[in-house]
């Protein structure tokens, strides 16, 4: 790299390309916040569970923690909305959103309600968020996440679709579509989404969860 060309970088003249943002990240061992957020989850190849379940591990997420095997190469904020876009989610990769949420408080959150309207995903992030913030309720190691989080699901109930969404796996058959939909949470309806996914479900719910934070 020229020193002209790295002069109109840090003056902002020249936008920072996403391969060399990740290379600064990796040699100057930032955050994972501070990787680049590329695209709106339409214009991005759907991740497979296995690539959610690795990008998960490489943030430290508990219970994949012992697949790690580098740093994370994706931004959180970018990862929830992949994982949100996504037609179908194993529970268990389900049941780690709302710990991004918790975890990183310096997640773009102007990038993930812009996006998720742009995708129609706002009921499915607002539906995580709900789920984040119960935790933060419960579990006093999350109590500081509280207020952006209560915030941040009232801002997304303003945009909140009447159509209704599926969170995490898909039903296989239509009398199981209609026991989840008659058992859902009053969370999962309010937000008209298709899971029997709780917040007593998650395993870093309770006080006695420090290990999963």
């Amino acid at each position: 790299m020229t020193q002209p060309y790295l002069s109109m970088l840090e003056n902002g003249s020249r936008p920072v390309p996403n391969r060399l943002a990740h290379r600064l990240a990796e040699v100057l061992d930032t955050l994972p916040t501070d990787l680049p957020v590329e695209a709106s989850p339409g214009t991005l190849p759907a991740p497979s569970s296995a690539e959610l379940v690795d990008e998960l591990s490489s943030l430290n997420y508990p219970g994949f923690a012992y697949l790690r095997r580098g740093k994370a190469r994706v931004n959180p904020a970018q990862l929830l909305l992949s994982a949100l876009a996504a037609e179908a989610l194993d529970a268990r990769l389900a049941e780690a959103l709302p710990w991004l949420l918790l975890r990183f408080d310096q997640l773009d959150t102007e990038f993930l309600v812009r996006e998720a309207k742009l995708s129609d995903l706002q009921n499915k992030l607002g539906f995580v968020v709900a789920l984040a913030r119960q935790v933060a309720e419960r579990n006093p190691m999350f109590r500081g996440r509280l207020d952006e989080l209560h915030g941040l699901e009232q801002r997304l109930d303003r945009s909140r679709l009447v159509r209704e969404h599926t969170f995490g796996p898909r039903e296989k058959t239509p009398k199981l579509t209609s026991w989840v939909r008659d058992h859902r949470s009053s969370l999962a309806k309010h937000w008209n989404v298709l899971s029997d996914l709780r917040t007593e479900d998650l395993p870093y719910a309770a006080q006695d969860s420090g290990a999963m934070a």
